[in-house]
């Protein structure tokens, strides 16, 4: 992997504070020029103010690096449009997006109200549509393109109270998996950062022991490895505290029922056999399922034929 990114260009959304700015800082100390996207204000977003991106240029441009402050909405396409335009008419490219704008309603789902979770979904699903829209065509153009969504072990496993937060996590990696199909040859990679760490969005949830070892800055080697030269594609890359770790989605080998016992009596009966790890399959995507459950049903049926 490239140890420097000189010439590249790139955007990281809520820079303001915490993992976006660990990452505006490490991809600046490399060479790149960053675009620091942020709408400021209290915990929960409101109160928008471009001061904590302001800050963040600061210190880039004190450490002899080049970037610029961005207050863009990225629940607003015509806003986060015009933010790829000014980093355009600046640099004249955009290489790399960091896609980590975010948001927290916590609250059990028998208490949380619909408009806390749409308003979670709108900043992290939408947000993240729109920025990758955004500068889709313009990678596909320049046929160079690196791409992270910020997941969590929230979507990925689940955690209490959070079922917003979790849904819109989850979301990243079946973004992931089809971007990295139609970004393919077009040298796009993207790429899902699955991250644990100590900022505004944990403040009170983590223990004051743990958040000693969760500095935000152990994460960001983990971005900067995802989004270089030699970046792989469709990862899910789990980090935090130091420790990097790479998660997969496998299927049981499973089983083949023939029609007169295709039951949910079967099926229950027989879950022991469904469910067994020992042979697991990574899929390449959805039709690889298919074409494997045809494949096995075939098989099934030769066998039945020939005895």
């Amino acid at each position: 992997m490239s140890n420097r990114f000189e010439g590249r260009v790139a955007i990281v959304t809520g820079a303001g504070n915490g993992l976006g700015r660990a990452h505006a800082l490490g991809l600046a100390a490399r060479g790149v020029k960053v675009m620091v996207n942020d709408l400021g204000g209290a915990r929960d977003g409101r109160d928008a103010s471009t001061s904590p991106a302001e800050a963040v240029v600061q210190e880039i441009r004190a450490a002899g690096g080049e970037a610029m402050a961005n207050g863009a909405n990225v629940a607003r396409f015509e806003e986060v449009q015009a933010m790829i335009a000014a980093a355009q008419n600046a640099w004249g490219r955009v290489d790399i997006l960091v896609n980590n704008a975010g948001i927290l309603r916590d609250a059990t789902f028998a208490r949380l109200s619909l408009d806390d979770f749409w308003a979670v979904m709108d900043v992290h699903v939408r947000g993240t549509v729109n920025c990758t829209k955004a500068v889709w065509d313009l990678m596909r153009e320049q046929k160079y393109g690196r791409i992270v969504l910020t997941s969590s072990a929230s979507g990925i496993y689940g955690n209490f109270g959070q079922s917003s937060y979790g849904t819109a996590k989850a979301a990243m990696v079946g973004l992931m998996n089809v971007l990295h199909m139609e970004g393919d040859k077009y040298d796009i990679r993207v790429n899902v950062l699955a991250p644990t760490a100590a900022t505004r969005m944990t403040a009170g949830l983590i223990p004051e022991h743990a958040m000693k070892l969760m500095a935000p800055e152990s994460v960001t080697p983990g971005v900067l490895f995802l989004v270089g030269d030699d970046a792989p594609s469709k990862v899910i890359l789990g980090a935090g505290c130091g420790v990097f770790t790479r998660n997969f989605v496998y299927e049981t080998e499973g089983i083949y029922l023939p029609e007169s016992e295709r039951t949910p009596e079967v099926i229950a009966a027989r879950f022991a056999e469904i469910s067994n790890a020992e042979r697991l399959t990574a899929l390449e995507s959805a039709t690889h399922q298919t074409l494997r459950f045809v494949d096995k049903a075939t098989a099934a049926a030769k066998t039945a034929y020939d005895q």
